[in-house]
């Protein structure tokens, strides 16, 4: 970075009151870091934004790269005409836990960081948030459903259905994100359905009781979530029916085993349902991880239960898939390469991405670069070169302690941390989000870019609504720089990517 762009980059952080967040603009925070790209004045002329494993760079600003005849390096073809496709957003999720630390915050510099993570002019642009219907692991007190009774009541009807709950928080904050960004979407998923709904009576595992009484209140239970929520001016664009429903055995966390046929079941029993309420909202099945994860399998068999390793699929070949808008994927086993094969047997299906979290340790220079890494290469390229229509996170925000959490996971990292003095550390996470929400829009198309090898130069590739183009490369070799020349349309500019870096290139498109 020159003097100039850390002049810059500190000025733009004080007029938007970024400093007193925690900004480090001695490490690489720049102007266009806070503010959303324009395409280069001039069409045949890119520009780059980077961000470095050491973070001396930050999303930063590192000028324009004019277009020539030939560039030399790793080279990169860009064809605007061959597509993919077409992106929903970019998010994380506004935990009970995200939403508590969020609220820690002073109001001004609450405000201030949400307009950071949602404006799409001047900040992050985040785009789509998945929103916990209930109680998960990261909750700061006790475990809670929308319709929680008495041990040996029931309400089929939904009489005391409620979400008063997220009234004093979470829906706030979520209105404040709409505000910010028009654009964004919103995916909501339960870890448990009441606990009168389950055959141990308890939000902590078991399964849901097996009698249509039941299917039928836990669909209204659905209705009524979307219907109040809607009221609350937060529209829900979809929908999954279980969070991990291959996590039979959650550690001390709301979860339940929910078997492909129980699936289908509730499947059937809330399309009909959305339909009649004039509900818009789009059912995805499953959302658990690219592959069963071992641990699953293990308590399968030791539970004399069938592990249905093949879960997407079977939903998909059911009569209640044309219900169903796509699946949504996790990032704990397995890999992207997944979601092509499920493409390609169901095409017409949608895949999306709803969560992957980083682990954090007290070293954090190590959990920023290690999570840099995998989350670039696994989550923002090869993820959506795997036909993924969406990124998200799990935290939006935790705490310096990693919480407050119930149970599950312990060093889960958020895109930002709220530490106990108040100031903001902006994780790797915010970064890799960066690099896509701030200069890939909701309803960019996917378009083809050749891409290195283990320790190459990797890269995905978008055309935005206004026709900019955005390339997303990332240095997979971590002890060098790497020159990397992109070609769209017979001409070509060069960049020398540092090691481990990621950049985001933007130039006008031509198609």
């Amino acid at each position: 970075m020159t003097r100039r762009q850390r002049r810059t980059g500190i000025a733009l952080a004080a007029s938007l009151g970024l400093v007193g967040l925690g900004v480090g603009v001695g490490v690489g925070t720049s102007a266009s870091a806070a503010q959303a790209p324009a395409p280069a004045a001039h069409p045949r002329a890119a520009h780059v934004w980077v961000t470095t494993p050491d973070r001396a760079q930050l999303l930063s600003d590192d000028g324009p790269l004019p277009f020539s005849g030939a560039a030399a390096g790793q080279q990169v073809q860009v064809n605007e005409k061959h597509t993919y496709q077409v992106m929903t957003g970019f998010g994380a999720a506004i935990t009970d836990s995200s939403a508590v630390d969020l609220y820690r915050l002073d109001p001004r510099t609450r405000s201030r960081l949400m307009a950071e993570l949602f404006d799409p002019q001047h900040g992050e642009g985040l785009s789509f948030l998945r929103q916990p219907m209930g109680a998960s692991d990261f909750v700061d007190g006790k475990d809670y459903t929308f319709d929680d009774l008495p041990a040996g009541q029931t309400d089929y009807a939904m009489r005391h259905f409620s979400v008063a709950h997220d009234q004093r928080q979470i829906l706030p904050l979520l209105r404040q994100a709409k505000r910010l960004n028009p654009q964004l979407s919103v995916v909501a998923s339960p870890w448990s359905p009441p606990a009168w709904m389950k055959t141990n009576d308890s939000l902590v595992g078991g399964k849901l009781i097996d009698d249509p009484r039941i299917y039928r209140a836990y669909a209204l239970y659905f209705v009524k979530f979307i219907e109040s929520y809607q009221r609350a001016g937060v529209p829900v664009d979809f929908v999954t029916l279980q969070n991990e429903p291959q996590n039979r055995e959650p550690a001390g966390y709301p979860g339940m085993d929910f078997p492909v046929a129980q699936e289908v079941r509730l499947i059937d029993a809330l399309g009909p349902m959305l339909r009649a309420a004039h509900l818009r909202t789009k059912i995805l099945s499953y959302d658990h991880n690219w592959t069963e994860h071992p641990n699953d399998i293990d308590t399968a068999k030791k539970l004399g239960e069938d592990p249905e390793v093949n879960y997407p699929y079977d939903v998909l070949h059911s009569d209640a898939a044309k219900w169903v808008a796509g699946t949504a994927y996790h990032c704990y086993n397995g890999d992207p390469t997944a979601q092509t094969a499920l493409h390609q047997a169901f095409p017409q299906k949608d895949i999306y991405f709803t969560e992957c979290s980083g682990s954090g340790s007290t070293d954090l220079a190590a959990t920023f670069s290690g999570t840099l890494e995998w989350h670039t290469q696994h989550l923002v390229i090869d993820n959506l070169r795997n036909w993924a229509k969406s990124m998200i996170n799990w935290n939006l925000a935790l705490d310096d302690n990693f919480g407050p959490h119930l149970g599950g996971c312990g060093t889960c990292t958020g895109v930002v941390t709220v530490n106990s003095d108040g100031t903001i550390y902006r994780n790797a996470e915010y970064y890799t989000l960066g690099h896509l929400a701030r200069f890939v829009r909701p309803g960019a198309v996917r378009i083809a870019s050749t891409t290195g090898g283990d320790t190459g130069v990797q890269t995905v590739a978008f055309r935005n609504p206004d026709r900019s183009v955005a390339l997303v490369a990332w240095n997979a070799d971590q002890t060098a720089a790497q020159t990397v020349s992109v070609h769209d349309d017979g001409a070509a500019f060069a960049y020398q990517l540092p090691a481990g870096a990621v950049a985001t290139f933007t130039w006008a498109g031509r198609h």
